[in-house]
């Protein structure tokens, strides 16, 4: 299916996601976490292996727990929503480049609502109890956390560095 926007206006969409940390007090509905769980379902993934799963978490109580524990996870304390990307823990390299890419997903698929988020992850220490309050079995990886809610006040565009320092043609150079 092609997009019919111009392609101007998609790119930039994309270049206005920020990572937002502070939420207003509104849930989402259910509509649109839906939306955004389907964005995320479509994510591409190796040999279409579709290894991520998601826990979705509306309960404060857990959301505070979960803040709580170790690594950079306190965004989700004022999240009106969180969600934890699960991974089979079988092939580290394929799985984190897949979570990676759902992970994206879910936040672009969110700001296409108007819903903020920002991503984080749990320390080694932080992944095991994150797995005991959500009853992940031992193999399976819970390291990624992505809080979501709508901003509550406007996100601010960082800076960047100049494309010239990032962009390398036909060699790198130093």
């Amino acid at each position: 299916m092609a997009v019919e926007a111009p392609p101007r206006q998609l790119t930039d969409f994309l270049r206005s996601l920020r990572a937002v940390r502070d939420f207003q007090r509104k849930p989402l509905s259910d509509d649109v976490v839906q939306d955004i769980l389907e964005v995320a379902r479509w994510s591409g993934s190796a040999s279409n292996r579709q290894f991520v799963e998601i826990i979705v978490i509306r309960k404060r109580e857990t959301l505070q727990a979960l803040a709580g524990l170790g690594g950079y996870v306190g965004h989700l304390r004022g999240a009106a929503l969180g969600m934890l990307l699960v991974a089979p823990g079988e092939w580290p390299e394929g799985e984190t480049f897949d979570e990676g890419r759902a992970a994206e997903r879910i936040m672009l698929g969110a700001w296409a609502h108007g819903v903020g988020s920002s991503i984080g992850w749990f320390s080694p220490e932080g992944r095991k109890e994150a797995k005991r309050l959500l009853g992940v079995p031992a193999k399976p990886v819970v390291r990624t956390a992505i809080s979501l809610g709508y901003p509550a006040s406007p996100p601010r565009r960082g800076s960047r560095k100049p494309i010239t320092e990032l962009v390398h043609e036909e060699r790198y150079r130093a």
